[in-house]
């Protein structure tokens, strides 16, 4: 008899980094959970391009949580800011940009955390990655540990002896590795979604930090970029 494979929540935004995670959990042998959150996004066009990642994958469970975070703004993609484009790798590695969403990640992981506990699962998955710039430091992994350890303390199946696990395994990883490693899997970066600012059709600018970073790393890993609509 075969024992169903362990379920883990895996956030999935449609772009490159939590789409390459999708593949390493199931690489591992985990039956993965796809989580979406439409939180007011300006770049929503991602949640349709997560949807056909997680069917490529072949996964059957995808949740759609719908959270308003332009109630409280604070952030390019959520409230009416400028976008900033054509910014150099030095000013990009300096200081906390400006798409930076007020505790996203904190809100993102306390919803996977309770879908877990629905589903039974103990493994989160959450493609963070604290290099090449990205300068969030809900993307650190102090703040990876420090979830993980909240995990622990503030449910129900914590308390009664599971143990949670966050997983964020890009975190180190430039772009670049995170492609070659994806290639590797067959994941397909055709489907994903990285640009910031897309235009009403969806297309990428090509200019905003996200969209730069997506093209060095597809420059530096020697991998053409196979979305139709980069630039």
């Amino acid at each position: 008899m075969t024992t169903p494979a362990k379920k883990a929540v895996v956030l999935l935004s449609g772009g490159l980094d939590s789409t390459t995670v999708l593949a390493m959990a199931k690489a591992r042998g985990f039956d993965p959970v796809c989580l979406c959150i439409a939180y007011g996004q300006r770049h929503a066009v991602e949640l349709e391009r997560a949807k056909k990642v997680a069917a490529s994958m072949g996964v059957q469970d995808v949740r759609v949580v719908t959270i308003d975070l332009r109630a409280i703004g604070g952030s390019a993609l959520t409230a009416p800011m400028p976008v900033p484009k054509d910014r150099d790798e030095r000013t990009m590695s300096s200081g906390i940009p400006i798409t930076y969403v007020p505790a996203r990640n904190t809100v993102f992981l306390a919803l996977a955390l309770g879908l877990a506990e629905v589903v039974g699962a103990t493994d989160l998955f959450i493609g963070v990655n604290a290099v090449d710039y990205s300068g969030y430091p809900d993307c650190r992994p102090e703040f990876i540990h420090e979830f993980e350890r909240l995990a622990n303390l503030a449910t129900k199946a914590g308390v009664e002896g599971a143990r949670f696990t966050v997983h964020a395994p890009l975190s180190g990883m430039t772009k670049a590795e995170i492609i070659r490693a994806g290639v590797a899997l067959g994941v397909d970066y055709g489907l994903t979604h990285s640009c910031y600012d897309p235009d009403p059709q969806g297309r990428a600018c090509g200019h905003c930090d996200s969209c730069l970073l997506r093209k060095r790393g597809f420059a530096e890993a020697g991998v053409p970029d196979p979305t139709p609509d980069a630039t």
